[in-house]
């Protein structure tokens, strides 16, 4: 079995995040990036089967800039056999549609027989592009797992909600996605660090996938204003001289939480 894990590069979710107010994009220089924790999961899910199955094939793909390779080899250095790097200039500020137009166009290259992400990424927390990948691919898909058990010819697993559990099932070949509740991924040792370094890389483009960024041939969305984040406001205080309820209420429907 083939087996592909998205993985992504994200700023720090402990350190300092900003925009780049000219672009609208994220600052990467503002502080550390990493690979993010959700994706690693996902790829702990992925090799904890192939653990237990001789010939199963963990390969990483990312989406990214060329700066991120450091990102692409930890998810090697992790246990992944290989890793795609898909990198191209066109591709900085992507939206949602040609993201997951390129991932899948990467996916169908390598003819896996399921595809593993994470629920949403921590930056920009879409949580859209398991489905959409599905849907490019023609794949069936079972998303925001919180449990997961892949068989031959099938991946079955927990979706939780505030109402309760449900048991899914979908034939492979699959999309599946999964949630914080999976397993955290094994530490790279010093060994598996070592090995990263002569496992197979494949850093593709555009022009290799067949995929075009222009706006005229593949239209997609366009920010057209960005702004920092307004300074938190004091919030409003209210003191009971026989009237707090009355002020709360109010104060809740001037607000429209009532």
């Amino acid at each position: 079995m083939k087996i592909y894990v998205l993985v992504k590069e994200v700023p720090d979710t402990y350190g300092d995040r900003k925009l780049d107010l000219e672009t609208g994009l994220a600052d990467r220089g503002a502080g550390d990036v990493v690979l993010d924790e959700i994706t690693e999961r996902a790829l702990e899910v992925a090799l904890s089967y192939a653990d237990k199955n001789a010939g199963t094939e963990v390969v990483a793909l990312s989406m990214s800039p060329e700066s991120a390779t450091a990102s692409v080899r930890r998810a090697l250095a992790i246990g992944a056999a290989s890793a795609v790097h898909v990198v191209d200039e066109q591709l900085r500020g992507a939206d949602l549609g040609l993201t997951a137009a390129t991932l899948a166009a990467a996916i169908r290259r390598g003819e896996p027989d399921l595809v593993i992400t994470g629920n949403l990424s921590t930056d920009g927390s879409g949580g859209v592009i398991p489905a959409m990948l599905a849907e490019h691919l023609g794949f069936t898909q079972a998303t925001a797992l919180s449990a997961v058990e892949i068989t031959e010819g099938q991946v079955s697993g927990t979706r939780s909600s505030d109402a309760g559990t449900q048991q899914v099932t979908a034939a492979l070949p699959a999309v599946i996605s999964i949630t914080e509740a999976l397993p955290d991924a094994r530490f790279p040792n010093f060994k598996g660090i070592m090995a990263a370094k002569k496992k197979p890389l494949e850093v593709l483009s555009l022009a290799d996938l067949g995929v075009s960024a222009d706006p005229a041939e593949a239209p997609h969305t366009i920010m057209t204003a960005v702004s920092e984040k307004p300074p938190r406001a004091a919030g409003v205080k209210i003191v009971d001289e026989g009237d707090a309820a009355a002020q709360l209420v109010e104060f809740l429907a001037q607000n429209r939480l009532v």
